[in-house]
């Protein structure tokens, strides 16, 4: 059985998209939880054979992924170099074109992303997004800056071990809110809900909270673009944002909603960082 608990939240997600069929092919795991057994319960809901919710954890495919031996999930490691070398990671984007052996995908875990260099990320970021449909990239990064913005774009963001709920009702609000706002262009609207987060004394927790479900709404509706279904509660956000913004909107606000984030973590108040990031999305739109 898996060491993952599958009460985590990001277990109970993992689930849930793997029912719905929706489960991405690109997931980074980030935070100071398992990361590493997060990312095995993921690549055995991947290659569940059973009925019913997945990973159901008594198949042959689960049995093999928790045993560390199924032949079409590899972590991939490089023990001869400090950095995973450049080549390590051109044999995985050669070896994703060849079919699974006996799973129904081929899974690639990187159990630490902070041995990938710059190269080795914008050698992944093609295979990523243009690879074969039965591939899937498992990343792991306990801090997410070590994972280069374009890739992690393309990526579903969990962090095991996180409280679940995220930001609060209120918040979570604020967040369609934006959405709308953003994807009908209407002018102003970032300050305007700037300056009502910043009036309700919004804390720095809260914020990054908030701007974590931006984040999120905005890559959802990134991957949709490139034809990835979105997880059932980012749906609408992400359909109203794919038809209503271009490519370089989304991206550019992505960009944008991580740079702030990583403000809260730096001891930045709550206000300089909401009218700092209102100014950059009124320039984006």
């Amino acid at each position: 059985m898996s060491p993952f608990s599958p009460a985590d939240p990001a277990a109970v997600r993992i689930r849930e998209a793997a029912g719905r069929g929706t489960l991405s092919h690109a997931l980074l795991f980030t935070g100071g939880g398992d990361l590493a057994a997060a990312a095995q319960y993921a690549a055995a809901a991947l290659e569940c054979q059973g009925e019913g919710a997945k990973p159901c954890g008594v198949c042959p495919a689960c049995r093999k992924v928790f045993a560390d031996i199924h032949p079409d999930v590899a972590a991939v490691r490089d023990e001869a170099h400090k950095n995973i070398a450049v080549d390590v990671v051109r044999s995985v984007r050669a070896d994703a074109y060849i079919r699974p052996n006996e799973g129904r995908r081929k899974v690639y875990i990187f159990p630490d992303c902070g041995l990938l260099t710059e190269q080795d990320q914008n050698v992944l970021l093609k295979i990523v997004e243009e690879g074969p449909p039965y591939a899937a990239f498992l990343f792991c990064a306990e801090n997410p800056a070590a994972v280069l913005q374009t890739l992690r774009s393309r990526c579903v963001e969990l962090r095991p071990g996180a409280a679940a709920g995220g930001a609060d009702g209120a918040l979570s609000e604020s967040v369609e809110r934006l959405c709308r706002c953003l994807g009908s262009k209407k002018r102003g609207s970032a300050a305007e809900l700037a300056a009502r987060l910043e009036k309700k004394r919004t804390t720095r927790e809260d914020l990054s909270a908030f701007l974590e479900e931006c984040r999120e709404a905005f890559s959802a509706a990134l991957l949709l673009l490139y034809g990835q279904p979105p997880e059932e509660n980012l749906r609408e956000s992400a359909s109203f944002l794919a038809k209503n913004l271009t490519k370089s909107q989304i991206v550019r606000t992505i960009e944008v909603l991580q740079k702030y984030r990583g403000e809260c973590a730096y001891n930045v108040g709550p206000g300089h960082v909401l009218g700092a990031l209102a100014v950059e999305l009124e320039e984006i739109f």
